[in-house]
């Protein structure tokens, strides 16, 4: 089965394809700065691999560049888009709608509409890739794969919040999570890695952070929740912030609250803080002494410390922590941040190992840790595809 897997941003598109049930990727790439006039280009295969910096109008036009060089005489590696049996669609909001995998119809995409106002920076975009591989992969099944959908099996007294009960019956007013797609695929990773599933605590670390308590395989709390903002300091987006912030921005410094949004989502955490949003940026610039960076460095690596304590008292112990995504699994400056003083939770680094970087799992702790501390790179598109394969097949 060639699957398609197709992850839409709001200026950007990554893509796969993979052939199932071997989890081979036959070539990979992805489109940024979509609507602009430099937008980047790639696309690589096991023989051949291009890049280019070209203008790309909007999404229609990258997934059909994308077609085409699938297609291309000379590089591709499919003589139609009829040889494409499914494409699978990363959706980051499900809402309490979708608790798995779906095979995509106008139903399903009516109710990913009705969820813009819970990830209005993500379903609009995730919805456009659908409606345009829907006329470029014509004769394709088309699925969708939610972030949420990892998320439904945390507890109500973990989803439900501290507010009138009308509010989560009547609106759905809830702990939503986010990221489940990395959760899940690094959670089960790190299962078949230790051989066993029991107590993990899955940290992905990106522009967008996250962190999940799962115990015995299923997620039961998460520190993203209604909608993607609060939580880690992110790289862009504030975290955590006491709501009496807000009402005393809005009532006595004269903000709107679309003002107070945009700044907690687009001008916060990281930026905020450093005037930088790339943790490369900031690392660099804390070695050379800048105060603000290392600051804000130490609060990233606090909020971190926060959750590692408060998830391992829920679930009465901890087996491994699991560092995933961009931030994650490349900065050792940050894991050992992180890792520092944590001896009490059985958490010891070993400084060496914590350099070494690598695509393969592996373990950076030092063997008398109790705790294992690992780095699994996190795969989305095998996450999707597999969900995809057993969705149809299964």
């Amino acid at each position: 089965m060639k699957i398609v897997i197709v992850n839409t941003g709001s200026s950007s598109i990554k893509y796969q394809l993979i052939d199932m049930p071997s989890k081979e990727v036959i070539c990979s790439g992805m489109i940024d700065r979509i609507g602009l006039e430099t937008s980047n280009l790639s696309y690589k295969t096991s023989t051949n691999s291009v890049e280019e910096i070209l203008p790309i109008s909007d999404h229609k036009e990258g997934l059909e560049k994308i077609a085409q060089l699938l297609m291309d005489e000379k590089i591709g590696v499919i003589k139609s888009t009829k040889e494409i049996d499914v494409v699978g669609h990363r959706v980051v909001h499900g809402g309490s709608t979708f608790s798995d995998t779906v095979v995509i119809t106008e139903e399903v995409k009516d109710q990913i509409k009705k969820l813009f106002s819970l990830a209005p920076l993500h379903n609009p975009s995730n919805l456009e890739g659908i409606e345009v591989a829907e006329e470029i992969f014509a004769t394709a099944k088309q699925v969708a794969v939610f972030d949420t959908a990892f998320h439904q099996t945390i507890p109500v007294v973990a989803h439900k919040y501290a507010i009138p009960n009308r509010l989560l019956t009547e609106n759905k007013i809830r702990v939503y999570g986010f990221h489940g797609t990395s959760h899940k695929y690094v959670s089960e990773q790190a299962a078949e890695y230790l051989d066993k599933s029991d107590k993990i605590i899955s940290i992905h670390l990106g522009n967008g952070c996250s962190m999940t308590a799962i115990k015995g395989g299923v997620s039961i709390d998460h520190t993203l929740g209604f909608g993607p903002m609060n939580g880690l300091v992110m790289g862009t987006r504030s975290g955590d912030i006491d709501q009496s912030v807000i009402f005393y921005m809005v009532k006595s410094l004269g903000y709107t609250l679309d003002e107070v949004y945009n700044m907690l989502q687009k001008e916060s955490g990281m930026l905020g803080l450093t005037g930088y949003s790339d943790l490369r940026d900031i690392e660099a610039h804390a070695e050379k002494g800048n105060a603000n960076c290392q600051l804000a460095l130490a609060m990233n690596a606090y909020r971190i410390k926060k959750y590692i304590g408060s998830y391992t008292a829920v679930m009465n112990g901890l087996d491994a922590i699991v560092f995933t995504a961009g931030v994650g699994e490349n900065s050792s400056y940050v894991r050992k941040l992180v890792c520092t003083d944590m001896e009490y939770f059985g958490i010891e680094l070993d400084n060496e190992k914590n350099e070494i970087r690598s695509k393969e799992i592996r373990e950076i702790n030092l063997p008398e840790s109790k705790t294992k501390v690992l780095v699994i790179p996190t795969n989305e598109e095998i996450e999707i595809a597999k969900q995809v394969y057993n969705l149809l097949l299964g």
